[in-house]
């Protein structure tokens, strides 16, 4: 099949590379022309694991191809799939200035039928609104009668494992208006959906809340534990064993029941605040889906109130060890990263930082504002040298279990602050650490 994609970046790219992979013949539009021409070399702009090896093989096999020209991408494509950003407004909605703006570039470019699948995450009613966009200009163009679909196909893609994710679905969300589209729609994911996992076809309006929806629900999960936690550490309570009491009854089940410093990425943060605004248009109170969001920034704040109340709000000329910056492993996302909240905070109150990520150190330098006080090490225990205090931030699995004799050596003082609940406190005590975490009450001792 032929297909084209309009978006490079982390959606549209997965999208395209996977497809190409199973063999269709895919032209990755964007309009970028430097990083057109770094991915047609074979470089990737994101931090995706086995992302750079595919695009590579279907590049070499002619089955992926790289352009700005979106005229060249669609003339031959059935499908077509916008995978472009909508990033939050001032009030959190969607913005769909880019969506928008690729329909009518799609309208003025088609002169055959074709299937033009929403890939972004957009709020109820995109699908229409796409739709008339195509039709005004093909009927400015004299081309009225010309057909097209339009399908809602939500992304479910977990940064760090999004090949996985596009390749084996636990489930494929088609939103149409006719059978037809359904049909052709099916053809496209079957290579996909061969080991009985769900492809499940909607009306379009229930397909594009259904991302929104799981993404919420995720994010109460999470929300809800790092409230449990709070209560825990004021009656002595475990939130990790809380989570395994609740976590094995079926009904609830353990995943995204972590306490820690809180969501972050691209996904969880956006789509929770359009959500709410998604009820304020339609005159419904979100009443829980905002407490999620509340909670969320609270929790951000958390590990800060920790540290201060460790020195008495007193941290000028502190030094201070982070451990991850990128909102979760295996990605360099630093959108909504909980790692920006502490290390502005340690920055603001007078400290000294020296931070780690395998991956993130460039995002982050782009993202935190130049500080003399900031520095970004090539190691994690570079960053350990005269630290007081160790922050992880992000659960790496090189974090899991550090040579903790060598960290004593290099700190100043073996004092951690645990933002992952990655460590057991009382190996922590008997390894000679000052530790704190989330939700265990163990008040550093």
């Amino acid at each position: 099949m032929k297909i084209c994609v309009i978006g490079s970046g982390y959606v549209g790219l997965v999208t395209g590379t996977c497809l190409a992979e199973m063999g269709n013949k895919v032209w990755c539009v964007d309009v970028d022309q430097q990083k057109i021409d770094k991915l047609r070399r074979g470089v990737i702009p994101i931090y995706e694991p086995g992302l750079e090896e595919l695009v590579r093989a279907n590049v070499k096999e002619k089955r992926l191809m790289f352009t700005t020209d979106l005229a060249e991408g669609i003339e031959k494509a059935l499908y077509v799939f916008i995978a472009v950003g909508t990033p939050p407004g001032e009030d959190g909605s969607a913005d769909l200035t880019h969506v928008l703006g690729v329909a009518r570039d799609i309208g003025r470019n088609i002169n055959k039928y074709m299937i033009v699948v929403n890939k972004s995450t957009v709020p109820v009613g995109t699908a229409v609104k796409v739709q008339a966009t195509i039709r005004k200009e093909l009927t400015d163009r004299g081309l009225s009668e010309l057909e097209f679909d339009v399908v809602s196909n939500p992304e479910f893609l977990k940064e760090g494992a999004a090949i996985e994710d596009f390749m084996r679905p636990d489930r494929v969300v088609i939103g149409v208006d006719n059978v037809r589209t359904a049909e052709l729609m099916k053809q496209l994911y079957d290579p996909f959906v061969r080991n009985e996992n769900p492809l499940i076809v909607m009306d379009l309006s229930s397909a594009e809340l259904t991302k929104y929806a799981a993404n919420a629900m995720l994010a109460t999960r999470i929300s809800f534990m790092n409230e449990v936690a709070r209560l825990c550490d004021q009656v002595g309570a475990d939130v990790n064993k809380v989570r395994v009491g609740i976590g094995t009854d079926k009904r609830i089940g353990m995943p995204f029941l972590y306490a820690g410093a809180g969501y972050g990425g691209s996904c969880f943060p956006k789509d929770v605040k359009e959500l709410i605004q998604a009820g304020q248009r339609f005159d419904v109170d979100m009443a829980l889906v905002k407490a999620v969001d509340v909670v969320n920034e609270r929790q951000k704040q958390y590990l800060v109130d920790l540290i201060n109340i460790r020195y008495e709000n007193d941290i000028a000329g502190k030094h201070f060890a982070i451990w991850g910056l990128a909102f979760k492993p295996q990605t360099d996302d630093m959108r909504e990263a909980p790692s920006k909240v502490v290390i502005e905070a340690l920055l603001a109150g007078g400290a000294i930082v020296a931070a780690y990520d395998p991956a993130a150190e460039a995002q982050a330098q782009r993202i935190l504002p130049p500080n003399g006080c900031l520095t970004y090490g090539e190691d994690m225990m570079m960053v350990l040298q005269d630290a007081d205090a160790l922050v992880l931030m992000t659960e790496w699995r090189q974090f899991r279990r550090p040579d903790f004799s060598e960290m004593k050596e290099l700190m100043r003082t073996p004092v951690l602050f645990d933002g992952r609940n990655q460590y057991d406190p009382l190996e922590m005590k008997a390894q000679g650490f000052e530790y704190y975490c989330i939700g265990r009450n163990n008040r550093g001792k």
